[in-house]
């Protein structure tokens, strides 16, 4: 006598489902979905009952249930052994024992009111007595008829339970399927390919393939899967795989063919509208070893045409070769982040190189800015490096990171200025591949390459409102994502800000955060101009000498006196960075054995301060008033500018409605008229 036997479940006044029971399974009935048997009713339990197979008779097992198990009449409290024709009641609902269908319909050997069944998930292969194949033959039900863990089509010791002309038939599909997966450029491309196998093999006329993110972390559900590529050929759209099939051919790593659905909301065979137009289904999990990278889920809506197990092999076998496919893609593109991140470091080491940890000069000023980079270098507050612009900013936060803790880690510079507010948030943050037009592929941001290092922005004052407030929340230790990306990403960076700007006006005027102000000034350096230092001008003359003689081959001795106490005596408004430039064309163009002062091309622009400063070095000092030293300071930015006076007014820091009165007040005006030409 055959073990298997049935429960034949009636819910109000109609049979509804049968089950069958398998040996070796144990089949929980409750009210959670997770139950083999699930039944709607409210006082049914979750986990309300067990039904298995013990000593050769099936048990009953109440699991603590609130409203009880009953067997007959009996309110059942430990295991109890069931006889064919006992009716288990749970709440409303009602379910028969058999070990034979007929036993439970012995005037019709059919099922009353039969609706469709989602039999259990691990189906027996033993087949039914042959009683139970006359009922089962008046009406067969939806279930899912076959499971394949691994396709024979890619085993060649299975190959032969199929036969020649489908077994070549589909080998020389899925070598060609392989080629062109080979050559696919993108998922989406390599999915499209797949699904036109799909199509033109099996007997199905709606499919997808859908994936999980690349960077999916965790076991996914039906849920987490997105739809990479669709495809149907019947009159209705693309029907989404439901997450209950998904997430169940995901969890246990199988394929599964169900077949005659007719009303499963569990296979998904409704449309949004609720019209019922797929008939069987194929489900198979795309696979890299036990890492689900997601399904292919194809369907029929034709009733006379529907997939087989032949099918199944082969959609699990496009299936396996899609994983392998998409792995390979995979690796490419961390191989590419990884070679861009490697030439990305290469350029720092070789900047590293040439990088000069010590400053050039004697001065007292050099001293204190010292003193001051080996106190921040201590500590891994952040940093606000205040200066002109080319007074070498950049070198001092290059020797606070190279004499602090982090120094064997990156340092990485961005100019803020450079990059408008779309490109500057790409570059501080990064950008998945898609995120905007041109993002061809994910771009890691200058955060993650200084993580564990340092991150210097040069010209933080230009930095946009909006752009602030996400620099500003990283800086207090929150996470980040990249542009176009949902992943949070937490970096360790110590941060150092630079700018030429009066960040305390820009506050006052509202361009800049107050408390990314407070925020950036923990630790403050103040690079003085060239002009405050005017003994560092030889020894950074000599040095830049020295360099530039060594790249040219030059023989150039040195400097005359003419031309050093020119270089002394010259203002500098672009300070050092202006001083390497002089001395570098001097070299290119000097004639003699010394630099001479016509080898010196001086800019005649104004600095950004110490205007009066500069006529009394000029013209030396004579007692004079406010107004006198104003008047001639305007007639000579006048006659600079050729009586320019918009130009005139921007220099002077004013409006040129303001310089009018000022010509007037100071009788200018006919100094004008001779001088301009009519």
């Amino acid at each position: 006598m055959s073990d298997v036997a049935y429960l034949v479940i009636r819910e109000g006044s109609k049979w509804t489902d049968v089950f069958r029971l398998v040996p070796g399974q144990v089949i929980t009935i409750g009210r959670a979905p997770t139950n083999q048997i699930v039944i709607k009713d409210e006082r049914c339990s979750r986990s309300h009952a067990e039904v298995f197979m013990s000593e050769g008779r099936w048990v009953i097992r109440d699991l603590e249930s609130r409203n009880g198990t009953v067997v007959g009449n009996q309110l059942i409290k430990t295991d109890w052994p069931l006889q064919s024709g006992d009716v288990i009641r749970i709440g409303r609902s009602q379910l028969v024992f058999v070990k034979h269908l007929s036993d439970a319909f012995p005037e019709t050997g059919t099922i009353p009111g039969r609706e469709p069944v989602l039999d259990t998930p691990q189906a027996s292969e033993k087949a039914p007595s042959e009683s139970d194949e006359e009922v089962l033959g008046e009406y067969e039900p939806t279930t899912i008829t076959h499971r394949r863990n691994r396709t024979r089509l890619l085993e060649s010791e299975n190959r032969e339970e199929l036969s020649l002309e489908e077994a070549g038939r589909a080998a020389a599909r899925l070598c060609r399927l392989a080629f062109e997966l080979g050559k696919a450029p993108t998922a989406v491309r390599m999915a499209e390919l797949t699904l036109e196998a799909l199509f033109e093999m099996t007997a199905v006329d709606g499919g997808a393939v859908l994936l999980v993110p690349r960077d999916f972390v965790g076991n996914p559900t039906g849920s987490d899967l997105h739809v990479v590529a669709s495809k149907t050929t019947s009159q209705w759209p693309y029907h989404r795989v439901s997450n209950f099939l998904a997430s169940t051919v995901l969890r246990e790593g199988e394929a599964v063919l169900a077949r005659n659905v007719l009303d499963d909301s569990a296979i998904g065979s409704r449309d949004s509208r609720g019209e019922i137009h797929a008939t069987s289904v194929i489900c198979a999990p795309v696979r890299q070893g036990k890492r689900a990278l997601g399904v292919i889920h194809l369907y029929s809506t034709d009733t006379s045409r529907g997939p087989s197990p032949e099918d199944l092999e082969f959609t699990l076998a496009a299936a396996d070769t899609l994983a392998v496919a998409l792995a390979n893609l995979n690796r490419q593109e961390e191989l590419a982040e990884n070679l861009t991140q490697v030439k990305t470091e290469n350029v720092q080491l070789r900047e590293r190189l040439g990088v000069h940890s010590e400053l050039i000069g004697r001065s007292e000023a050099i001293r204190k800015i010292n003193e001051e980079i080996a106190r921040a270098a201590a500590s891994k507050a952040t940093v606000l490096i205040r200066g002109e612009s080319g007074v070498g900013k950049e070198l001092v936060a290059r020797a606070v990171h190279y004499s602090s803790p982090r120094r064997s880690g990156p340092f990485v510079c961005i100019n803020c200025a450079a990059l408008s507010e779309e490109l500057l948030a790409s570059e501080l943050f990064g950008h998945e591949k898609g995120a905007f037009t041109g993002a061809y592929e994910r771009k890691i941001g200058k955060f993650e390459l200084a993580h564990q290092g340092t991150l210097m922005l040069d010209e933080i004052g230009e930095m946009s409102p909006s752009i602030q407030a996400k620099f500003l929340r990283v800086l207090e230790g929150h996470p980040f994502e990249r542009v176009g990306g949902s992943k949070p990403i937490k970096v360790d960076v110590r941060v150092i800000a630079a700018t030429n700007r009066d960040l305390e006006q820009e506050v006052a005027a509202g361009r800049f955060r107050r408390d990314l102000f407070f925020r950036l000034r923990v630790l403050e350096i103040v690079v003085p101009p060239l002009r405050k230092r005017i003994e560092d001008i030889p020894e950074l003359a000599y040095y830049f000498l020295n360099k530039f003689r060594e790249e040219t081959g030059r023989k150039i001795k040195g400097f005359t006196t003419q031309a050093m106490e020119r270089l002394t005596s010259y203002r500098w408004p672009g300070n050092v960075r202006e001083l390497k430039n002089v001395i570098e064309r001097a070299v290119v163009l000097c004639r003699g054995d010394y630099i001479d002062v016509d080898d010196l091309l001086l800019s005649t622009l104004p600095t950004t301060g110490d205007t009066a400063e500069a006529l009394i070095q000029e013209r030396g000092y004579r007692p004079c008033s406010l107004e006198e030293l104003e008047r001639a300071h305007i007639l000579a930015t006048l006659r600079h500018t050729n009586w320019n006076k918009s130009r005139t007014a921007q220099i002077l820091g004013i409006e040129r409605s303001t310089l009018e009165r000022k010509i007037r007040r100071y009788g200018l005006d006919e100094l004008g008229k001779k001088q301009t030409p009519h």
